[in-house]
């Protein structure tokens, strides 16, 4: 019998709330430095001594490949030692990889830099560090305040600054910019708690139990996730542009408002979730990506028609983006979720990088709604997996 106190909301401890804060403020500026670097960087690269369409490419998407190939190490490492010394760590190799970039003057020095800040892959650390700082009640929110406001925010923020501060100081300031905030994120850590636990040591170094069959099914999930998210901006500014007629200087407005008013959505999938954990929040959530998408392919014929098709699309993806990770953490085995974490990260780095091939292959066309179509479909499978798996368990 469900009583009002089992669906009452749990109130976040001053502990939680300060972890919370520490991680959120660490992955804010950390995103930042890369985030402002997108919306210029194959420009600059492009100008760049040896430089070829090929290795501009290159160059802008470098930091993704080391990402996906060191998430699970690193993971799987701060289990064993902590997650403080890896955090520090990987913040230490990626404001190395901001300076020999910013140092460079050929187009292998900026791809070399780019490795390197991929290299510095803390994102699972940085998800397991939450999951350790929170009891289970308050994961999903814990893990939406660092996704909304440590990845979105930072994302909308980078967005409208890194134009201005390139055209201002050059783009080699905005790596400069990034290892300076790397240090400063070095330093919030010692803003963390003293309560948080630290993981127990295994005596082994197998992570096997981290690919079980229902960790591997999240894992899925933010695959295709961000397999459409990437796909989606693949094409979504040639839409804003060519079929909308709107300056490159107004994305800005489309993005946060719809981000913004999207919250509405998101919030209640969160809190419902937290109260009650139905596995019917995740097939909602991919019900938005998919109600998204299919406005954008067949009618996104003004700007108020794409700002509602994006609106839905962020309630579903910001509810995803919180509650894939911290459903995995809560199965996850607590010696190995660093290590799990890190498989989650890999294969959400790796569905971006999936994602960006799709785009670029479907925009081959001219037709911008080709692509939504196509990640249309790919909600579509998903939704009819979830409902598949949902009956089996």
């Amino acid at each position: 019998m469900t009583t009002d106190s089992d669906n009452a909301i749990a109130v976040m401890l001053p502990g939680e709330k300060r972890a919370v804060g520490v991680v959120t403020g660490i992955a804010m500026l950390r995103m930042f430095g890369l985030f402002s670097l997108l919306p210029v960087l194959s420009l600059y690269a492009d100008q760049l001594v040896g430089a070829t369409p090929l290795l501009v490419g290159l160059a802008v998407g470098a930091y993704g490949l080391t990402q996906a190939g060191l998430q699970i190490p690193l993971g799987a490492l701060s289990d064993r030692v902590g997650r403080v010394p890896v955090i520090v760590g990987g913040l230490i190799v990626f404001a190395a990889g901001s300076v020999f970039a910013a140092l460079g003057e050929t187009i292998w020095d900026v791809i070399i830099g780019r490795l390197l800040q991929g290299a510095g892959a803390i994102s699972a650390t940085l998800t397991a560090l939450v999951a350790d700082a929170t009891r289970e009640e308050v994961r999903t929110r814990s893990m939406a305040i660092v996704g909304v406001i440590g990845f979105g925010m930072a994302f909308v923020v980078a967005f409208m600054a890194g134009p201005v501060i390139a055209g201002q100081f050059g783009v080699p300031s905005l790596f400069w910019l990034a290892a300076g905030l790397a240090v400063i994120a070095g330093l919030l850590l010692k803003g963390l708690p003293d309560s948080i636990e630290r993981p127990e040591a295994r005596q082994s170094w197998n992570i096997l139990p981290a690919f079980r069959p229902d960790l591997l099914r999240l894992d899925l999930y933010v695959f295709l996730l961000h397999a459409i998210l990437t796909a989606s901006f693949v094409a979504l500014p040639f839409l804003l542009v060519n079929r909308l007629g709107m300056p490159v200087t107004d994305f800005w407005q489309m993005y946060v408002g719809a981000l913004g008013v999207s919250l509405f959505g998101a919030i209640p999938l969160i809190l419902s979730d937290e109260r009650q954990g139905k596995t019917r929040t995740i097939a909602i959530a991919v019900m938005l990506l998919l109600a998204g998408e299919l406005m954008l392919a067949f009618g996104s014929f003004s700007p108020a028609l794409v700002f509602i098709a994006l609106t839905v699309f962020f309630a579903g993806f910001t509810f995803l983006e919180a509650g894939l990770p911290a459903r995995l953490s809560l199965l996850a085995d607590g010696e190995l979720r660093g290590a799990s974490l890190g498989v989650f990260s890999s294969a959400q780095f790796f569905g971006a990088f999936v994602g960006g091939l799709i785009g670029g292959r479907f925009l081959a066309s001219g037709r911008p709604s080709d692509v939504f179509f196509v990640c249309a479909l790919l909600a579509a499978i998903w939704l009819a997996s979830s409902s598949l798996f949902s009956r089996q368990s």
